[in-house]
């Protein structure tokens, strides 16, 4: 079967985008392959239309994907060509299902929802193993997907994500696949990627690290700079976070860091704020107070602008036991936001492997 999908973008400024990739993914851990990917105006409904009429004709399925504020006159322009109506976000005749999903992650949820009725259309269905994983190089992931590919022998998708430093790796089959080949499949990627998989099912590090910390009876603390709290955000919006989550410091400046996490002024003035020995004594002052037993401390620079001795991106991380203290150096790329967070999450995934 076959299913194409339509973009709907503001071509007149080229800042304004829309998000269609946790739509593009959702449908693909359904299994739901699209065979072609169209973008257009959105203020060009007749060539819209033209395409709905064509994609009609060879696919099984066409979807729209736009912002929110566009769903009511593009499903208009679906209704004009399919001659039906909506029931929701669905239109469906007997030749062809069609969609109209916005963009980002409500899309997705509206497209995950979807698959139960492209199913029903296909007579068949699909079976999925997720991988969630971090911290992997690009040089063992890519060998570790060749492998995994050829082992497939081209009928499993393989599908790999990735998002802050986050890697979602999804084996995607239908049930005619012989199971001998999708155990194999999924053991490789377990082979070469084992070291980095932290869930086998689709979890977040947050979520990981406190069914850890709750099975071990253990608290954490953490000493933020450059992460301006994100490491505890994300720890605390986990449901019964309360249970494992002691404190979260942030210490920017760094008379806070000496006043609060006990960093010699020796250490600020020769090694400075963003240096492996800052980021060991702020994890260490949390353990040596006694109130946790895992810290986590991050100190860094994200940018705009290089400081003294710490160019954008530079950051460390260090993660602390009653046992020993560990820190580790990372030099990110990207924005303000893709150092930050791809930090938050180094931190988490660093911190779950020290107690897993």
């Amino acid at each position: 079967m076959k299913y194409a999908a339509i973009v709907l973008r503001n071509t007149k400024n080229p800042l304004s985008s829309v998000d269609y990739s946790p739509v593009h993914d959702a449908l693909l851990s359904g299994g739901v392959f699209l065979d072609e990917l169209v973008f257009l105006s959105y203020d060009a409904p007749s060539e819209t239309a033209a395409a709905i009429s064509r994609l009609s004709l060879e696919c099984d399925g066409v979807f729209l994907i736009c912002d929110s504020v566009l769903v009511p006159s593009a499903q208009n322009t679906v209704a004009n060509v399919a001659g039906g109506s909506f029931e929701g976000d669905v239109l469906e005749t007997k030749r062809c299902l069609y969609a109209v999903l916005c963009d980002g992650e409500n899309g997705a949820a509206a497209a995950e929802e979807l698959l139960a009725r492209i199913d029903s259309r296909r007579n068949n269905s699909y079976l999925r193993v997720v991988m969630k994983m971090a911290c992997v190089p690009s040089e063992r992931l890519e060998k570790a997907l060749r492998l995994a590919r050829e082992a497939a022998r081209n009928l499993l998708y393989i599908h790999a994500a990735e998002r802050y430093g986050v890697l979602r790796v999804e084996v995607i089959y239908d049930t005619k696949t012989p199971k001998m080949i999708a155990d194999e499949t999924v053991r490789i990627l377990a082979s070469e990627l084992g070291e980095y998989i932290y869930a086998l099912e689709d979890i977040s590090l947050a979520e990981r690290l406190y069914s850890a910390l709750k099975l071990r009876r253990m608290h954490v603390s953490t000493a933020e700079s450059f992460t301006a709290g994100g490491v505890g955000r994300a720890i605390v919006q986990v449901a019964g976070a309360s249970e494992i989550f002691y404190e979260g410091i942030n210490a920017y400046d760094s008379k806070a860091k000496k006043d609060r996490l006990n960093v010699s002024e020796y250490t600020l003035m020769k090694k400075g704020a963003v240096s492996e020995e800052t980021a060991y004594e702020m994890a260490a002052g949390l353990i040596k107070q006694g109130n946790c037993d895992l810290a986590i401390a991050t100190t860094g620079n994200a940018g705009p602008a290089p400081s003294v001795n710490a160019p954008v991106g530079l950051c460390f991380i260090a993660i602390a036991t009653k046992d020993r203290v560990r820190v580790f150096r990372f030099r990110l790329s990207g924005s303000r936001e893709t150092v930050t967070e791809t930090a938050v999450n180094l931190a988490l995934f660093l911190a779950y492997r020290e107690i897993k």
